[in-house]
């Protein structure tokens, strides 16, 4: 019997997103309900002139929802500057 060791790992992603929190809040938005329908919405709602992760983040982060939404259960803010914003687009095209 032989055995055979991957010395090398070429993989720098995390579960396929780019960093943690982009697969922080796609794993929230996939997971929870009420996000997921918010997602959706502003898939659907966004104007021409944003994205519909960016009506997201404003969804999320202005308002009432803001105050009790801002982030995930994890504590990743929905506006973290880390976030990979083409695959959270690419996503939502999914949804």
């Amino acid at each position: 019997m032989t055995s055979t060791y991957q010395t090398q790992m070429t993989d720098t992603t995390y579960n396929g997103w780019e960093n943690y929190e982009t697969w922080n809040v796609a794993l929230w938005i996939g997971n929870d309900e009420f996000l997921y329908k918010t997602a959706r919405a502003c898939v659907e709602f966004c104007n021409d002139n944003e994205t519909p992760w960016d009506k997201f983040v404003r969804c999320m982060m202005d308002g009432q929802i803001g105050k009790f939404l801002g982030k995930t259960g994890d504590g990743v803010a929905w506006n973290d500057p880390a976030i990979n914003t083409t695959e959270m687009n690419e996503m939502f095209e999914e949804l």
